[in-house]
């Protein structure tokens, strides 16, 4: 049996796990504060204006305690009340009965937390990763990531406490940071040098449509079967993604039963690499790391990414603190920024590969691509700052995130430009683990410069772009295969 074009197929099959890793990522937090409002009649309500709060009667009987800063009189007269609820508040990690600003404070802390035992397993993971994909191939890599991080995420109905959510979510972190330098190294394999970056950007706009569907999806799920069904049914997606690829992802392009050889013809002709003897093991961490040109990605990716993790994080408490949305007007918001991404994603790899076809070389194409990417990004910081409701905040952050992508799929492309064979997977490792200890960094900060405003949430995230940008301008000198030019040399 022949299958035109395979490459794309095997692509699609790596989106579709992104999509699930994105959705098994976002369950903390979409849940985590899961605020919902409810109306009561104002017979039902009778305000106490010694202690400060409102007493409400259910239709039960049974009566609630409401601090009067989670009460608000509509214009109908009648009260409208916003009960907390979320994993912080059901696993007793944060009390929900915290003054209102004391308890932003405490969930953003607490969340941050956990998120960086999160980034501190994604980083080990990412390093790891590389090499482990790298010795094993990315068939194989791909299905022990999945296994990993969809058991990670399924197990966490069974978290009572912070300690035990956390340990889930380090476990989650282990898996899911595989498919990362295994896509690099997947379309390293899969197609030519010029399809390379679009390869890398239609990757990355699959994780932003993971990211838009998240909110959409676990906030159902969470609405109609509580968070641990909701954990159960996300997790188990990835282990069963695993079945079809290892079907579907059987060899490489050159011994793959289903190829067709013009497709294979096509694929090994425009990699320059296919011309030379592939080495046969991936150059060692030491001799990554003293080779200047390789510190564009590491230190680059050690600033840009930050600004993904930021929103993907705080996105909800943002528009929860800022808008006093509810778990449902959260579902249905929270995914616009992701749709600038996933453009933004398909258009910077696009950008990028249509230069190469009109004559201009990779280094200019790459670096052209990145400019443009940050630059675009600018007037969505800008607007974001000024944002006052929450839908021009989310079409602000689109239009960052648009920017984002635009950059990122190329700086994420460098693996590939400077190395090709086992060297890929290594160094989009150590790339994608500098840019957790970058995440990190962003995690402790956040917290703490959002107390009053938000306003420097935003002028942290647009002051990345231009420092990454000079990174790789700095130090990557001319874009262009190191393993190569070594070759050449001998």
């Amino acid at each position: 049996m022949k299958v035109k074009g395979l490459r794309w197929i095997v692509l699609s099959m790596i989106m579709l796990v992104s999509i699930i890793n994105y959705l098994d990522r976002g369950t903390l937090s979409y849940m985590w504060v899961a605020n919902k409002k409810i109306e009561y009649s104002a017979e039902k309500v009778i305000e106490d204006s010694l202690t400060k709060t409102f007493i409400i009667t259910e239709n039960d009987g049974s009566q609630i305690v409401a601090p009067s800063d989670r009460v608000k009189k509509l214009e109908n007269n009648n009260y409208q009340y916003t009960k907390v609820g979320g994993l912080a508040a059901e696993l007793g990690i944060v009390d929900p009965n915290l003054p209102e600003a004391e308890f932003k404070i405490q969930t953003k802390k607490v969340l941050a937390t956990i998120t960086i035992f999160f980034m501190i397993a994604y980083g080990i993971s990412q390093i790891f990763s590389g090499r482990l994909y790298d010795k094993i191939g990315t068939r194989k890599g791909f299905a022990v990531s999945a296994i990993i991080w969809g058991a990670a995420d399924a197990l966490t109905f069974l978290a009572a406490g912070f300690k035990s959510l956390t340990g889930f979510r380090f476990m989650l972190g282990l898996g899911e940071a595989g498919p990362w330098p295994g896509v690099t190294k997947s379309n390293a394999e899969w197609f030519p040098t010029k399809e390379r970056a679009f390869g890398q950007g239609l990757f990355n706009a699959s994780t932003s449509v993971g990211a838009i569907l998240a909110p959409i999806v676990i906030g159902f799920l969470f609405m109609t079967f509580g968070w641990k069904l909701t954990f159960v049914t996300i997790g188990s997606l990835a282990i069963l993604w695993v079945v079809p690829w290892l079907i579907i992802n059987k060899k490489g392009p050159k011994d793959h039963p289903w190829i067709t050889d013009k497709e294979k013809e096509y694929i090994l002709s425009g990699q320059p690499e296919a011309q030379t003897a592939a080495p046969a093991k991936a150059k060692s961490w030491g001799e990554l790391l003293g080779k200047r040109k390789n510190y564009a990605l590491i230190v680059g990716r050690f600033f840009l990414d930050p600004v993904w993790w930021m929103f993907v994080t705080f996105i909800p408490i943002y528009l929860i603190e800022e808008f006093n949305l509810d778990i449902k007007e959260v579902a249905f918001s929270a995914w616009v920024p992701y749709v600038g991404a996933a453009f933004g994603a398909f258009a910077g790899g696009w950008f990028a590969g249509f230069l190469q076809k009109k004559g201009h070389s990779q280094n200019f194409s790459r670096k052209t691509a990145m400019v443009v990417g940050a630059c675009l990004a600018m007037p969505g910081i800008i607007g974001a700052t000024m944002a006052t409701t929450a839908t021009m905040a989310v079409l602000m952050m689109a239009i960052i995130l648009f920017g984002y992508q635009f950059f990122c799929v190329n700086i994420q492309t460098l693996a590939s430009d400077f190395h090709y064979g086992k060297t890929v997977g290594s160094l989009a490792g150590l790339g994608g683990a500098s840019a957790v200890l970058g995440t990190i960094t962003a995690m402790f900060a956040v917290p703490f410069i959002t107390t009053v405003s938000w306003v420097p949430f935003f002028i942290l995230g647009g002051m990345l772009f231009p420092i990454s940008l000079l990174s790789v301008f700095l130090l990557g000198g001319k874009i262009q295969n190191i393993d190569l030019d070594e070759v050449k040399k001998k």
